[in-house]
């Protein structure tokens, strides 16, 4: 069993900033790509960035350089800097990690709670 622990979320100011953490504990033998997706009221969910363990980033082009996605391997940490918040980035904000439990086991996906982001005008 993989736990995942999402922190950082709050109320914010249009034009502010948050950083996002997700930590990761459990049965890990490999951690591999790691991620942010949100649920915007009113919308599907959608990918915001990823990166994988050599530190490859994705971003949803939407974002417009605003965010910037990062890893810790060593605990097994995935962060979430938002700059520049807009109001319609308010969403709860989900951490997804793609994992091998252990050796020869298939890889799987476990998901974060999700934190709430809140930007007013």
């Amino acid at each position: 069993q993989v736990h995942l622990v999402e922190s950082g979320g709050g109320l914010v100011q249009a034009g502010g900033s948050l950083r996002l953490s997700c930590a990761a504990s459990g049965t890990i033998f490999e951690m591999l790509a790691m991620s942010w997706y949100r649920r915007a009221p009113g919308k599907q969910r959608e990918l915001v960035a990823g990166i994988v363990r050599a530190g490859d980033t994705n971003y949803a082009d939407s974002l417009e350089g605003r965010f910037t996605i990062s890893r810790d391997n060593a605990k097994n940490t995935v962060y979430l800097q938002m700059n520049s918040l807009k109001p319609e980035d308010t969403a709860i904000y989900y951490c997804k990690v793609d994992v091998r439990p252990r050796a020869d086991w298939s890889v799987m996906d476990y998901w974060g709670r999700g934190t709430q982001v809140t930007v007013s005008s």
